[in-house]
């Protein structure tokens, strides 16, 4: 039996490109969320076909991101990952070790949070 959609929930993202189409400015709006045209310096969109079974992705970020923003960045989204790959699947053990990765990760890019 085929699920019924009760609504709609739709993401947006704007990238604003010079002439060398490099992404200068980035922003998104989701309408479930609340947020509408807030400023982005990069994001990373990955994509499941089922078809294919296959990611599709997309990686974008702002010629004026920094180094030091990108570590960050990279460093929250693989710890998100870890999150969410738990809350999907319930495998506790590989989703720790991925966090152990990420605090790993941290410690080499030197991001680490000051004691």
């Amino acid at each position: 039996m085929e699920e019924r959609i009760s609504k709609q929930s739709e993401i947006n993202i704007k990238v604003d490109l010079n002439a060398n189409n490099l992404p200068i400015q980035m922003n998104w709006s989701a309408s479930d969320g609340g947020i509408e045209n807030q400023n982005a310096s990069a994001f990373l969109l990955s994509i499941w076909n089922p078809e294919e079974k296959n990611t599709m992705k997309i990686d974008l970020w702002t010629k004026d991101m920094t180094i030091e923003e990108m570590k960050q960045f990279f460093h929250q989204s693989l710890l998100t990952m870890a999150d969410s790959f738990e809350k999907a699947t319930g495998e506790h053990l590989i989703s720790e070790d991925l966090r152990d990765y990420c605090f790993h990760f941290a410690e080499k890019m030197n991001i680490l949070p000051e004691k």
